[in-house]
């Protein structure tokens, strides 16, 4: 009986360490972060690795801001080298206070009493050591708050797309950035997503190899009125940005190295609604000077997911898309619980705890450089420039 005993507290002992290994690779992981990760084990790794000290910019309304989500992912632990200090509201922690919403927001306040809650970047305390500002604002507010957070001390800063209104002002940004010796990467998720990696994986690989991206959103067609005014900037430097800068990042995509682009007339639908006009749906074909060939394909109106397809001489031979039968299986329960959050909260949340934890890693270990997959404010640069000289080109082609 004793020996029995003693082999049970054996096996419980390496039972116990065995779960604890797992807990600690899957605190690390970028392809399942949201796994149930203890926040024991996520403290034990921020204690090894080194946290960086992260300003939020920029948060927004809970469960419909995309900052009040990059925000939650740090709180709970989901990015384990990042450490949330700061949080500028401006709107709900000023004029917005007492909206239904600013007392959604004062109650996520209310609930975060270790958090510096500030209602602007000058209120904030003056930094000395590492520290990412990630701004999550309006797009025409960035040119201003990156000098703003680069006063204050920042280091390091995460910009969402496109990170300003126009090429020449991120193209000012990209100059001032680097004249104080501050590095910006940009929130392009699609870099590192799943989908992406293994279809780029198969295409290496594979002699002859084309690949399509497709994008698509769940818009009504009776809801693009709308659309169309809200992203005014156009769905190129907007909903389709994303595989703009794939093309930049991984195909040497530029606005100088396009050789040739041909719009899919029978894919394609560029209308004219009320004052503005943009596509419903846009496809085209990019042949660059070096000869790369690459599809893209985004649909407003086609449903909730993306997807890669390798094409040799036409026929297919891979497929990768987003969500996968793991991720909606994974979603599903977590959205009916959390019916008023967004759905691509859920739906993109590995890649946003990939995007912040490649960042906040690398700036902790002093490492040169920028993060594997990160795009730099230059790629930014380079994708805005593509989605400026396509649009009048396709838009030519289409009306």
């Amino acid at each position: 009986a004793l020996c029995r005993a003693l082999n049970t507290s054996n096996f419980l002992h390496h039972t116990s360490n065995r779960i604890d290994s797992m807990l600690s690779r899957l605190a690390t992981s970028t392809l399942r972060s949201h796994a149930a990760v203890s926040r024991a084990a996520t403290m034990s790794v921020r204690a090894m690795s080194g946290t960086c000290d992260v300003v939020l910019v920029g948060c927004g309304v809970p469960a419909r801001g995309m900052g009040w989500y990059h925000a939650k992912q740090m709180i709970d632990g989901d990015v384990p080298s990042a450490k949330l200090t700061d949080i500028v509201e401006p709107w709900f922690l000023g004029a917005g206070a007492d909206s239904d919403a600013g007392q959604e927001f004062a109650k996520f306040k209310d609930e975060n009493e270790g958090i510096n809650f500030l209602s602007s970047v000058d209120d904030m305390a003056q930094t000395s050591g590492k520290k990412l500002a990630l701004i999550s604002g309006r797009t025409a507010d960035n040119p201003s708050l990156l000098k703003e957070v680069i006063a204050k001390g920042c280091t390091h800063i995460f910009l969402e797309k496109p990170g300003a209104p126009s090429v020449g002002e991120l193209e000012e940004m990209a100059a001032y950035a680097e004249d104080k010796g501050v590095a910006v990467y940009m929130g392009y998720n699609k870099n590192v997503t799943k989908y992406v990696t293994l279809a780029r994986e198969f295409e290496a690989k594979t002699p002859g190899a084309v690949t399509t991206f497709i994008h698509n959103n769940a818009y009504g067609t009776d809801e693009l009125g709308e659309c169309f005014e809200r992203n005014s900037e156009g769905m190129l430097k907007n909903m389709a940005v994303h595989e703009l800068a794939l093309l930049v990042t991984y195909y040497g995509v530029t606005a100088d190295t396009i050789e040739s682009v041909v719009a899919d007339k029978e894919y394609s639908n560029c209308l004219t609604i009320g004052d503005y006009t943009d596509f419903a749906k846009i496809g085209f074909t990019i042949t660059t000077t070096a000869g790369k060939t690459v599809t893209v394909k985004a649909d407003r109106c086609g449903g909730s997911n993306s997807l890669a397809i390798v094409e040799v001489d036409g026929v297919e031979k891979f497929r990768s898309m987003t969500p996968d039968a793991e991720l909606e299986a994974w979603v599903a329960p977590r959205q009916a619980a959390n019916p008023d959050w967004m759905p691509y909260f859920l739906l993109q949340h590995d890649d946003y705890v990939t995007l912040k934890e490649r960042a906040c890693a690398h700036i902790a270990s002093g490492a040169p450089g920028a993060p594997e997959g990160l795009a730099t404010i230059g790629i930014a640069v380079d994708t805005l420039k593509v989605a400026e000289k396509l649009t009048p080109l396709l838009t030519k082609e289409l009306l």
